[in-house]
């Protein structure tokens, strides 16, 4: 099914032993290779940001990885702004931030949400499709309540394995989640920064990144082989994919609010409502009658059979004789091209507000998505402008936004490359919050993202094992990207400066 194809990138996983820790980067140089020093830019600049006028520094640096013979295996890059203007003895929390893919650089959560200057997408079902692209001040981001570190893991971005390196000390999850643990330690180490509040921030398969990388941070002789001993202060996860088991019924039942939220921003039912009332009652129907009714499969009358059919049409706009062609079970790629198709239209998988015309030959589940199809071009090109005229981080080099063949098609699911992997990660991140009680999580979903989807979210933290009373669950209108639109980033933004200013008293 198509869901498995979008996952395949978004979420793709292995359990493998790094052989890697992170070296401190510090001074200039040109290329990255065995003998040459990491390279680094610095630019200093002021904003309005959470509405007063802050001083920044903005810093890309390279760190190098070195495995345990001492070579260099890997180049990785991470870009920090840091206030300038804040008293000397202030303790400023420090927020991690990625990306996920695998295979993803950070520029989506950058421009989009995190940093300091962002690309104008206010009308996020309309966007600009060919340049130039318009670049804004971003007063969302939360750079005046917290530093914030954007980390690009090898194979994205700038960052890169080098030839001493083996693609499997990387792309793989344990693998991965040991580089960018190692790699926070060393920034922490180098910015002397041991005593802030620490915040990570992963988006997609970030959030698996951000399980593993909490549950890793401690340490341990079965985890590091050291006692490590960093702890953090809250994770926040958007788009969460941390159950990647999308077998059985489970998935129509957790889907339907966001189909139901789909059909009603489009006018497709025939009754009033507002996306997220419509979500609501279709949580109701999906928990209740049409879980029943999955389960007794087989076993429901004919009768039965075309009642519940009704029932979808009305909470989702698809014919229920579509509905009953499909045994009740409408999967969100097949809702994408139905629900619309009567006016020769699909809408994306990433963001249902976005729509093209239906298509008539050929698909690439990227590409070819209305919503990641239109709005990546603005995002590479406004990125790539940004970093080279504004930062000054000229690398004679490509900035790759995801690395689909390298990355994604070389990721070890655990049963060798591109062999999916059911597996659940939320238990990971019960066990970070079992070892430090203060740990909290925040959870934003978008109410139109088709791929990880509000209903799934609920369903997977319910069924984790993980203290519900320190998880706070948030939805936007707006898709995998929960930040694309004004009403849905400021309703973000505002939640994460509320996340972060919450502090465990001395």
């Amino acid at each position: 099914m198509v869901m498995k194809t979008m996952f395949r990138f978004l979420m793709s996983v292995m359990w493998l032993m790094p052989l890697c820790q992170v070296d401190a980067a510090s001074t200039a140089g040109e290329k990255a290779h065995s003998d040459s020093a990491p390279r680094q830019f610095v630019s200093n600049h002021q904003a309005t940001i959470g509405g007063q006028v802050i001083h920044y520094r903005a810093t890309v640096a390279e760190q190098f990885v070195v495995d345990a013979a001492g070579k260099r295996v890997a180049s990785v890059f991470t870009t920090s702004y840091e206030r300038t203007d804040r008293p000397k003895d202030e303790i400023r929390p420090i927020l991690f931030v990625f990306n996920g893919g695998p295979g993803s650089s950070s520029m989506w959560l950058h421009l989009g949400l995190v940093g300091p200057r962002r690309i104008d997408f206010d009308d996020p079902a309309k966007p600009h499709t060919a340049p130039p692209f318009p670049m804004i001040d971003n007063p969302d981001s939360p750079l005046d309540v917290a530093d914030v570190v954007l980390i690009d893991p090898p194979g994205t971005g700038f960052s890169t394995v080098l030839p001493d390196g083996k693609l499997n000390q990387f792309y793989a999850s344990k693998a991965d989640a040991m580089a960018t643990a190692n790699v926070i330690k060393d920034w922490i180490d180098h910015h002397d920064r041991w005593n802030a509040p620490k915040y990570l921030l992963g988006e997609s398969y970030g959030t698996i990144r951000a399980a593993l990388v909490a549950r890793l941070l401690a340490g341990g002789p079965t985890e590091t082989g050291d006692l490590d001993g960093v702890t953090l202060n809250g994770v926040i996860l958007l788009g969460q994919a941390l159950d990647l088991n999308l077998s059985g019924d489970r998935h129509f039942v957790t889907s339907l609010p966001t189909l139901a939220a789909t059909a009603c921003y489009f006018g497709r039912l025939i009754t009033p409502c507002t996306p997220s009332g419509q979500a609501n009652v279709a949580q109701r129907f999906a928990a209740g009658t049409y879980l029943n009714v999955l389960y007794r499969g087989a076993r429901l009358e004919p009768a039965q059979h075309a009642q519940v059919a009704d029932q979808l049409s009305a909470l989702i706009g698809i014919p229920a004789d579509v509905i009953e062609a499909h045994d009740l079970r409408i999967d969100n790629d097949e809702f994408a091209k139905l629900l619309l198709a009567s006016q020769g239209k699909e809408v994306g998988m990433f963001d249902a507000r976005f729509t093209l015309p239906s298509k008539v030959s050929g698909h690439d589940p990227v590409a070819d998505d209305p919503a990641m199809g239109q709005y990546a071009p603005g995002f590479v090109a406004a990125f790539n402008h940004y970093l080279r005229n504004e930062l000054g981080a000229r690398i004679d080099a490509p900035y790759r936004a995801i690395s689909f063949k390298e990355v994604e098609g070389q990721w070890d699911y655990g049963d060798g490359p591109g062999v999916p992997l059911n597996r659940n990660f939320a238990p990971d991140l019960a066990i970070a919050m079992r070892r430090n009680s203060a740990l909290r999580v925040m959870v934003g979903s978008g109410l139109y993202d088709l791929v990880t989807t509000v209903g799934d979210a609920d369903y997977t933290f319910a069924h984790a094992g993980i203290p519900l009373d320190r998880v706070s669950l948030h939805q936007y209108p707006s898709g995998h990207m929960a930040y694309l639109g004004q009403e849905a980033r400021r309703r973000l933004a505002a939640d994460i400066r509320a996340f972060v200013a919450v502090q465990p008293r001395p």
